[in-house]
């Protein structure tokens, strides 16, 4: 009789046994607060090492150069990786999660740094995404390091690290961007954070521009002798907003991911309400499908922009790229990853669990760039508004960190048996 089904036991039960241990890894790491911006995060990846050094783990912390942190617009970033051998031969299986957030905004009834757990859910920005999962991934480990410990230790093979990562917001060029192209880490397979009830194997790709109109101030006692930069940028939105409408029709062939789409998120200008505004600032995200190309997507947009303000005479445009991030498409070496997460999170969660496209953008295609098959999984609700994330109020259902925490601890077993 095979003994893998009662390891599978041990495994949830070590789970159970230290999940109140695990809640409490979760609180430490949600009231170290990592805004980005300004993203001063070194001091949460210090917090981070310091709590995984009570598990008797080394993170190497790997401090990205302060003139290129500065450069990029953060203020410090240290990343970390764990690294644990469990047995001659077998894969690499990398387990990465984010720590930076937006910052927390208002609207919340519970303290956004504070951990609080009420109903069963804790409270805090980062709690769902995606402090949840340095929780989940790091405690799923322990889980299967305790196996080896027992007098019936399974034989395993492989290893497994934890990258966890501070530059997700900003695109990840510096977190997990960096690691790769310093050569710190080459995993066979990549599990990145995300929800409980799917494995997402694709992703849209995320395009945003910085568009500076120049016009030229006047008093508003004579606005004919200026240029009014404002309503040059009105028209120049009105045309974007134009081609979001034609977006619905563009449809995407991947569950989970609908039509490409255009947000303006931030617009900045004028002096004082006295005076026609000589210069106007918009930044826009523009959402591309895994069907798209990115450099006919960004060719369009400055066509659009362009058009549109030769239409109003006397403006200056300056266009500018602050970040392209490319669409996630699933690589064929996905599929134990994706079959392993599927057959136990059936079995822990009661339900299937499909695979499906997600309209985020993530760092797991930086990954795939470099030919390492990934998927996103890990604790959370069936929808990212469920979470509130990027919200007020964000937060993560406690029995679902539990339950994921179960998933990821079989599926690292079954990958290096």
């Amino acid at each position: 009789m095979s003994t893998t089904p009662n390891l599978y036991d041990a495994l949830d039960r070590w789970v159970d046994q230290h999940f109140d241990e695990e809640v409490r890894f979760l609180q430490a790491l949600v009231q170290v607060p990592t805004d980005t911006p300004p993203g001063n995060n070194a001091p949460h990846a210090e917090r981070t090492a310091e709590l995984l050094s009570t598990f008797g783990w080394t993170a190497e912390r790997h401090a990205v150069p302060e003139a290129d942190v500065r450069d990029y617009g953060l203020q410090s970033l240290t990343n970390l990786i764990v690294r644990r051998k469990l047995g001659d031969g077998g894969r690499t299986v990398a387990l990465n999660a984010h720590g930076d957030v937006v910052p927390p905004g208002e609207g919340w009834t519970h303290k956004p740094y504070g951990g609080e757990i009420e109903d069963g859910k804790l409270y805090g920005r980062a709690a769902a995404v995606s402090k949840s999962d340095f929780a989940t991934y790091s405690f799923a480990l322990r889980a299967l390091e305790s196996l080896l410990a027992g007098p019936n230790a399974p034989a395993l093979h492989g290893a497994v690290e934890l990258h966890f990562t501070y530059d997700e917001e900003f695109g990840g060029e510096l977190g997990p961007g960096w690691l790769l192209r310093q050569g710190l880490t080459k995993p066979d397979l990549l599990m990145a954070a995300g929800f409980s009830y799917e494995v997402v194997t694709a992703h849209n790709g995320c395009l945003q521009m910085e568009v500076t109109v120049h016009g030229q101030m006047a008093h508003a006692a004579i606005p004919h002798t200026g240029i009014d930069a404002l309503q040059g940028a009105v028209t120049i939105l009105q045309a974007l907003y134009a081609q979001n409408t034609l977006y619905k029709g563009i449809t995407s062939q991947v569950p989970g991911i609908k039509h490409p789409y255009l947000n303006v998120g931030r617009i900045e200008g004028g002096t004082n309400t006295n005076v026609v505004p000589g210069k106007v600032i918009f930044k826009l995200d523009r959402r591309m499908i895994p069907e798209e190309n990115a450099a006919e997507v960004e060719a369009d947009i400055r066509r659009v922009i362009t058009e549109a303000a030769a239409t109003f005479p006397g403006i200056r445009v300056d266009i500018k790229r602050l970040l392209l991030a490319h669409s996630l498409k699933p690589l064929p070496g996905n599929a134990p990853l994706v079959q392993a997460l599927q057959k136990h999170g059936e079995a822990i969660f009661g339900e299937p669990i499909p695979t499906s496209g997600t309209p985020l953008y993530t760092d797991v295609r930086l990954y795939c760039a470099q030919g390492i098959p990934a998927v996103i999984y890990g604790a959370g609700p069936r929808t990212v508004f469920e979470s509130n994330a990027k919200r007020a109020d964000e937060h993560l259902v406690l029995e679902d960190l539990r339950k994921a925490t179960k998933v990821v601890a079989r599926t690292l077993f079954d990958l290096l048996s």
